[in-house]
């Protein structure tokens, strides 16, 4: 009686006992994983449901796509004047601080810009010798989309037929044709290239060709050829705020097109306006004023 109580108990603790058979242990790795299954499987499908419950709830109080007022002929209003709030202006990728320039996040979507290799060493000699190579540095018109992420604002200023960008630098302003025609046959080098625009939506759409050569991205010598392909897409997200997204295509220069993504935000601020900034005129008297 007592051997069949102990082999009993053993049955109970760490044996499998078979009809006809000596009982034979369990290994305990075994055991512990048949007694901790059950409460796992049931924190699995507790946390599953939690889950999809979270899910479900923010999407029953997320608030509805925001939709802009519209001008009388229908097109969504985006007038106003807007600035970028990052640092794509020194350069377009994640970047450190150095003298003179503020660290900051890229708006290069996967932070990387697709060089030919031929093409990537053309950029590193740009960065290298900046100073004297910049586009900027000698006062051309900035290009499209450094005019964008230039720290400097600009007003949006909507027509039936055309939607007007003004920019505070250099007093440079860039027409966007809204009636349907294509862009003029042949190449043509245009500083801020030719563009042509369309709604999505809510959405602006603008694609821009026929740019020259010497506008380069940023202060970081990331630049283009003249076989530049621009598409931007405004698109309002609040009152305040805009995506601006855009896609590049140059295969002279990259082996496939990248994108950036970027945030405007409407200057609310009271008196607001565009100011001067001359750059010709500075450089004339900065000139003058060392002879």
């Amino acid at each position: 009686m007592r051997h069949e109580e102990h082999e009993g108990r053993l049955a109970t603790t760490n044996t499998k006992v078979t009809k006809g058979r000596t009982p034979r242990k369990l290994p305990p790795k075994l055991i512990g994983f048949r007694g901790v299954l059950p409460f796992v499987i049931f924190v699995a499908f507790v946390a599953i449901d939690v889950f999809v419950f979270s899910v479900a709830a923010r999407a029953q109080n997320a608030p509805p796509p925001y939709t802009p007022p519209k001008l009388a002929n229908g097109q969504p209003d985006i007038q106003g004047i807007w600035q970028v709030l990052d640092t794509a202006a020194w350069d377009l990728q994640d970047h450190g601080a150095s003298l003179g320039v503020p660290a900051g996040r890229g708006v290069v979507v996967g932070n990387e810009i697709p060089y030919k290799p031929e093409a990537l060493a053309r950029k590193k000699e740009n960065d290298a010798k900046r100073a004297t190579l910049d586009p900027e540095s000698k006062c051309y018109l900035s290009g499209v989309p450094r005019i964008t992420f230039m720290p400097f604002p600009f007003q949006i200023v909507q027509q039936p037929d055309k939607v007007n960008i003004l920019y505070e630098y250099n007093h440079t302003i860039r027409q966007i044709y809204m009636n349907g025609n294509p862009h003029p046959s042949g190449h043509i080098d245009w500083w801020m290239g030719d563009s042509r625009g369309r709604w999505e939506g809510n959405t602006l759409v603008v694609d821009s060709v026929d740019f020259g050569e010497e506008t380069w991205f940023d202060r970081a010598g990331n630049y283009h050829s003249d076989e530049l392909h621009v598409v931007e897409r405004y698109t309002p997200i609040t009152p305040y705020h805009m995506r601006y997204e855009v896609t590049i295509e140059d295969p002279k220069v990259f082996t496939r097109p990248w994108n950036m993504s970027a945030i405007l935000y409407r200057r609310i601020d009271p008196n607001v306006e565009l100011l001067e900034y001359e750059c010709y005129a500075y450089q004339l008297e900065d000139q003058f004023t060392k002879k």
